[in-house]
C-alpha cells in the first residue's frame, strides 16, 4: 500500500475542525468519552463518539477501556509521519527559495 493511500484517513479526520478541536484537547491529557461529550455541549454524545470514532480508524485516537471507563490518547505519530512526508519537504524548499531571494536583494544596489 502506498504511503499517500495510507495517509488518506489521517487527512480525513484532520479535515474536520471538531476533531481538530478533539485532538488539541488530548494534547494536554488523555480524556474520558465522557469528558469530552461535555466539553462539547452543542454535540450529542452519539456525534462525538463518530468523531471519535474517525480518529481511532487514523490511528490518531487509542482508546483504552478501565472499568466502565473509555479512556483516550492521543498518538501523534501519524501527525508526525505527515509532516515528514509532506510538510518538512516543502517547507524546506521555501526556506531555500527565501534565503536565495534575501541573497539577490542584498547584493542589489539601492
Amino acid at each position: 500500500m502506498s504511503s499517500e493511500s495510507t495517509d488518506d484517513p489521517v487527512f480525513k479526520a484532520l479535515a474536520h475542525h471538531r476533531r481538530r478541536e478533539i485532538l488539541d484537547l488530548l494534547k494536554d491529557a488523555p480524556r474520558t468519552t465522557g469528558t469530552l461529550c461535555e466539553m462539547f455541549p452543542e454535540m450529542d454524545r452519539c456525534t462525538v463518539m463518530q468523531h471519535l470514532k474517525v480518529l481511532e480508524e487514523a490511528d490518531l485516537v487509542i482508546a483504552r477501556k478501565e472499568g466502565r471507563e473509555r479512556w483516550n490518547h492521543l498518538n501523534s505519530l501519524p501527525i508526525k509521519h505527515i509532516y515528514d512526508r509532506w510538510i518538512s519537504t516543502y517547507a524546506g524548499h521555501s526556506l531555500s527559495i527565501l534565503d536565495r531571494l534575501k541573497g539577490d536583494l542584498e547584493g542589489q544596489p539601492e
